[in-house]
């Protein structure tokens, strides 16, 4: 059966955007990136929040359910709602709201929907090219140790992990970007996507 689309799929930019988040809170995960750098984080997690919804809208009316709401929902969270976060805990640790310190227990609450969210789609993305479903599950762990961090239920040294974890993201993101777009062009396999763990 033949589907005619009215554009192509611009699942590439969508992962394009989330590497920017991945490498952006990975930054500041690691300590790369001081109080200083976190407006212009929220700046770019806008940025990439566009491009995720239009990405998501595209992908519902093309009947994508799970990459259209997964896109949806990270716009959503991980791009708007986070840069809002990001620009709040700049204003409060700054000084520039009052002496009010950031209580990270509602994000801990708000992450932990998050990372269920995530992790429910999951298996859907063993359909999906290999390199996507460990996007996905590398974001999971992610997640769930930004809940324990968030909660205080696991001491600030894993901080890093999730840093780290966020860059292989990021960089399988950059990878998948780059065989999606160059196999599409080429109309061959120019860089593998390693197939599927189920058909």
């Amino acid at each position: 059966m033949s589907q005619d689309h009215t554009f192509v799929s611009p699942g590439p930019a969508g992962l394009g955007a989330l590497a920017v988040a991945c490498f952006g809170f990975g930054a500041v995960f690691t300590g790369k990136v001081g109080l200083g750098g976190l407006p212009l984080l929220a700046a770019w997690l806008i940025g990439g929040g566009i491009v995720q919804y239009t990405v998501a809208v595209m992908e519902l009316k093309d009947h994508n359910m799970t990459g259209g709401n997964v896109f949806l929902f990270f716009s959503a969270f991980f791009m708007f709602g986070a840069s809002l976060s990001v620009l709040a805990k700049y204003l409060m640790l700054s000084g520039m709201i009052g002496s009010v310190k950031p209580d990270t227990m509602v994000e801990g609450f708000c992450w932990m929907a998050g990372a269920a969210f995530l992790t429910a789609v999951t298996p859907a993305y063993l359909k999906g090219p290999k390199p996507l479903f460990m996007i996905v599950l590398l974001l999971d762990i992610a997640l769930w140790i930004i809940v324990g961090l968030d909660m205080k239920l696991i001491g600030p040294e894993l901080k890093p992990v999730v840093g780290y974890l966020l860059f292989a993201t990021g960089g399988i993101g950059v990878y998948l970007v780059a065989a999606i777009v160059n196999n599409h062009t080429f109309g061959r396999v120019v860089i593998p996507t390693f197939g599927t763990f189920i058909k």
